[in-house]
């Protein structure tokens, strides 16, 4: 994705949101003898192609604000910590404390975040189809830019539909005299079926396979699409073997398609070098100097002097009864492969620091942590791996074990140094394969959501999967039927009475 640096693409960022500032800027024209042709407004300025190309660049901004990360913790820490698998020193991050404590409230400023910036993301993608359309420029290339919008709004749906459940649908740009002001909130089939319906839309808009540029790709379309029939395979929709069927064909398009494949090393999975393409399908994009990535400071420990970077702030790592239930031998286990415990000190690297807890290694940018305390990596949101794991769980659902699943997920459990998964059940192999998405794709903001799904979580201490409901936490709290959606923010059912706060909250 190309980083914008005409300064007008941030105001277009901020005219294009959800925030109403199309009413209050057609208030202005009321006392206002002439307009400043710079000043943009909808009606001057969805007018070239490349006002279309930058709107739909603004889509895409509103991923970034919920990876901010400093000693308020962050709003990405959100999904982790109500796994019940990370830890945190970060002790004035109260937020993260009421998720990993289960004691969460709708006051937590994550959940806000996650709101805020993806209902921000839906408006410019509503605003971007609407428009878009009417301006002239050629068609092939609108209808590019079309497909990335819709796959932007399929996406911040799906996580938003899947974090708080019965949220309002708003597919048309609001201002002030709309019906949608306040929107009532949607079934979530309803919601289902647009993110579906959207995703089929970016399917035919002659997308490439794969983007070196961080743009939305013909593979990053398929492998969410493939995600999202996993979803409505199970909870809280229960559509069961049709959708196991179509989560299995999907995944399988793209592990067929010769353009992706899983790194050779962990090292690959944070190496900024390699943050686009082969086993990274869709990222969050940063650039160093000028959108450096900033949750470096998080995934290093409080205050042990072996970063560049002068905020170290602890604020999210790994549990040892998480680390302790990988299968003996597992790679992704070992000293600076997923996980570190020790590390040099900054003001003498011969010297090593005991850093007294499991720290995040597979996002840690060397680069910026020893040298340059500005980071270049991007953040995983689609990856090769969990698309063979989607693959294999699918198709297992759908048909039994089969060498094409063993095929999948022994891709997996051999680039951990795992033996080949084998003569299972039915029942056994899909239990490994959970087991596989627990490990391979831990600290990505998908585990919440696979609990979620299957209404079951890991324990640790035994090794087996067992009812999301009374799961007990390696650290003592136990999850009810509350945990399983996320409270609606206090300022959003304050300000619209036609939400209905989740239940527990």
């Amino acid at each position: 994705m190309e980083y914008i640096k005409n300064k007008n693409i941030y105001r277009v960022s901020f005219l294009l949101g959800l925030s109403l500032i199309l009413g209050l800027s057609s208030a202005c024209s009321d006392f206002l003898d002439e307009s400043d042709p710079s000043n943009f407004t909808v009606e001057n300025y969805f007018t070239k192609p490349e006002h279309a190309r930058s709107s739909v660049n603004a889509i895409y901004a509103s991923l970034r604000p919920t990876m901010n990360s400093g000693f308020n913790g962050g709003s990405w820490m959100m999904t982790e910590f109500a796994t019940g698998l990370a830890g945190t020193d970060l002790g004035q991050a109260v937020d993260s404390y009421y998720v990993k404590d289960l004691r969460n409230t709708s006051d937590n400023s994550y959940g806000l975040a996650y709101w805020g910036d993806y209902y921000k993301g839906i408006g410019n993608a509503n605003l971007s189809i609407q428009k878009i359309p009417g301006i002239a420029m050629d068609e092939q290339e609108k209808k590019l830019l079309l497909g990335e919008a819709y796959f932007m709004r399929a996406f911040y749906y799906f996580h938003l539909v899947r974090m708080f459940g019965n949220i309002p649908l708003v597919v048309e740009p609001v201002d002030l005299q709309s019906e949608q002001l306040k929107p009532k909130p949607a079934d979530p089939q309803a919601v289902y079926d647009l993110i579906v319906s959207d995703l089929k839309m970016a399917e035919e808009a002659g997308l490439p396979l794969e983007d070196q540029s961080g743009k939305v790709s013909l593979g990053a379309v398929k492998s969410l699409l493939a995600k999202v029939y996993l979803t409505m395979a199970g909870y809280p929709l229960n559509l069961g073997a049709s959708h196991f069927q179509l989560a299995a064909d999907k995944a399988k398009e793209v592990l067929q398609s010769g353009v992706y494949s899983l790194f050779s090393s962990y090292d690959d999975l944070h190496d900024p070098k390699k943050k686009n393409g082969q086993e990274n399908i869709f990222s969050i994009q940063f650039k160093t100097q000028v959108i450096p990535s900033n949750w470096q400071v998080a995934i290093i420990p409080y205050n042990k002097n072996i970063s560049k970077y002068s905020d170290e702030t602890g604020g999210i790592y790994a549990t040892k009864a998480f680390v302790d239930s990988y299968e003996e031998g597992d790679l992704r286990a070992e000293e600076k492969e997923f996980f570190f415990t020790k590390f040099t000190h900054e003001s003498d690297r011969s010297k090593t620091v005991d850093l007294g807890g499991y720290f995040i290694y597979k996002h840690f940018d060397t680069e910026a942590q020893l040298n340059s305390a500005n980071s270049d990596l991007n953040w995983p949101l689609l990856r090769y791996a969990d698309i063979l794991l989607v693959y294999a769980e699918a198709a297992n659902e759908v048909g039994g074990p089969s060498s094409e699943v063993y095929s999948a997920l022994n891709a997996v459990r051999s680039r951990a140094k795992l033996s080949n998964a084998a003569g299972l059940s039915k029942d056994q192999l899909r239990e490994l394969i959970w087991k596989e998405r627990w490990h391979e794709l831990c600290f990505e903001n998908i585990t919440w959501f696979d609990m979620v799904r299957l209404r079951k979580a890991f324990n640790v201490k035994t090794n087996k999967f067992e009812d999301f409901v009374g799961h007990k936490f390696s650290y003592g709290p136990v999850l009810t039927a509350r945990e399983l959606l996320f409270p609606i923010p206090t300022s959003e059912v304050r300000n619209n009475e036609n939400l209905v706060q989740n239940e527990g909250y």
